[in-house]
């Protein structure tokens, strides 16, 4: 079965999300991190944050609403009984703390074959709501027997 690459270069509508301290918390505790910056709200101020810094792998929480839609889009034609993930990449911006408002937009990078296999890799974009870039990701996603 060949694989369908006329979604590459297909936008997706933007997805708002509003960064929560209790959310920065969770995540810090679920992922075992101390960082005072993300724990405790006075060290993150005295540090010069509005409020708690969210840890950077929080880019997931938020993108994750962002590349979902592409994901699932018909026209891309991922098989999801024959994916696995290949792999996130992620530039870091700017930090983004408890009350910014992120602003996800994702797009279809690539889709391409390779020994039986297809690749499709999705870019999402977040900025904050001063419209200032704070993380960009390429998502990959790798589906066997194609």
């Amino acid at each position: 079965m060949a694989i369908k690459t006329d979604a590459v270069g297909k936008s997706y509508p933007p997805v708002e999300y509003v960064i929560g301290t209790e959310k920065i918390r969770e995540f810090a505790d679920a992922t075992y991190d101390k960082n005072p910056l993300s724990n405790d709200e006075d060290a993150a101020k005295a540090a010069g944050y509005a409020g708690l810094v969210a840890p950077p792998m929080f880019a997931v929480v938020f993108s994750a609403k962002g590349v979902a839609p592409a994901i699932v889009d018909g026209d891309v034609g991922l098989n999801f009984a024959m994916m696995v993930h290949g792999g996130q990449d992620f530039t870091f911006h700017k930090p983004v703390v408890a009350g910014d408002r992120i602003t996800t937009t994702a797009s279809v990078k690539s889709i391409e074959e390779n020994g039986g296999k297809g690749f499709y890799v999705f870019t999402t974009e977040s900025v904050n709501q001063d419209g200032e870039p704070v993380v960009t990701a390429d998502w990959t996603l790798i589906v066997r027997g194609v």
